[in-house]
């Protein structure tokens, strides 16, 4: 680390997946990303069950033998572990080849069928699931200066000092005119092509099957003024400062990232939704059990008033409900 100036993708880059970077190193962050932000996968063993009859609705679909279950950005294996416990208690289900991609070392005690990987493996069939890895790809940052032009933001390694540098110019700002316009000065945007890029690529990855990024994200006619570049640590939200101290993370503009996957040539048939919405189709309603369940089976009734709690916090408005769902469906047919 220095404290020379740098655009903020490099900084991030070098913060988050250096040699001593906050996921990397295991010192910085010994429980993995679960230590400093709660994702829909620690909230609750609801979502990997749900993620689990994704997956063997997919699996029938293929009319597959073994079916891959791709995590990208898997964390220290959150998600897979808890899909391949939901297979495993529930009624015969596909038989699964799990992929971790990381960029972590492999945590100890992990179950050994899942394969560890630094890069999605290609020519799969089955689901790729991305929950919160896109919004932790660094981009860079511009904003409009006095006279309204966008600029690339720079910013210190040292204490997260911003100063602007150069006028945003070529590729970036074709994007920032398509998908993010700026121009009231003061205004900030996150310039999505590397998310872009690297959510396109994953899609190509699969030969059949579907994939899914569920993030923070916004669409064009509801871009933050601001941007949302920030940071977490030990739970709470703070100044994003790219020393390898915190989390640098900002909301995903999932509307470019499908667009990119369709310009790609994919075969593929899209669909953008909300976490509430996805959930629900997958069985994570939310309702609670009738008041009657507590006289008839008193057990079952704090089970189920559980269970329907951590339900509607994976659901609720102005919460992790409102989470983005890309979905493209790779080489399939609409859905019936």
């Amino acid at each position: 680390m220095t404290d020379e100036w740098r655009g903020w993708r490099e900084a991030a880059q070098a913060a988050l997946y250096g040699d001593e970077g906050f996921y990397r190193s295991p010192v910085r962050s010994p429980k993995g990303p679960a230590g400093h932000f709660r994702t829909s996968v620690h909230a609750s063993p609801l979502f990997a069950g749900a993620v689990a009859r994704l997956l063997t609705g997919i699996a029938r679909e293929l009319n597959t033998g073994t079916v891959a279950l791709v995590d990208v950005g898997a964390g220290r294996g959150e998600l897979l572990t808890g899909v391949l416990e939901a297979l495993d208690a529930g009624p015969e289900g596909p038989d699964v080849a799990p992929y971790a991609v990381e960029v972590a070392a492999r945590p100890p005690g992990l179950d050994t069928r899942i394969e560890w990987c630094a890069e999605p493996p290609a020519g799969v069939t089955g689901l790729l699931f991305a929950n919160e890895w896109l919004d932790n790809v660094p981009v860079e940052v511009a904003e409009a200066d006095a006279e309204g032009v966008p600029r690339y933001v720079e910013v210190r390694t040292s204490d997260g000092a911003e100063r602007l540098g150069a006028p945003v110019t070529g590729a970036d700002a074709a994007w920032l005119e398509r998908w993010w316009p700026l121009s009231a000065p003061g205004e900030r945007a996150e310039i999505g092509r590397p998310r872009d890029a690297g959510w396109a690529g994953a899609v190509g990855s699969l030969t059949a099957g579907l994939a899914v990024a569920v993030d923070y994200a916004h669409g064009r006619d509801a871009r933050p003024p601001f941007g949302t570049l920030t940071g977490f640590r030990g739970g709470r939200e703070v100044r994003p400062v790219p020393d390898g101290s915190c989390d640098v993370t900002a909301h995903v503009a999932l509307d470019a990232c499908a667009a990119a996957v369709t310009e790609a040539g994919a075969d593929v048939r899209t669909e953008l939704t909300d976490q509430r919405a996805a959930l629900r189709r997958l069985g994570v309603g939310g309702d609670r059990p009738p008041l009657s369940l507590a006289t008839t089976d008193p057990a079952g009734y704090v089970t189920a008033l559980a269970a329907a709690g951590e339900a509607a916090e994976l659901t609720a408005r102005g919460g992790l409900g409102d989470f983005g769902w890309l979905l493209h469906r790779v080489g399939l047919p609409e859905p019936g």
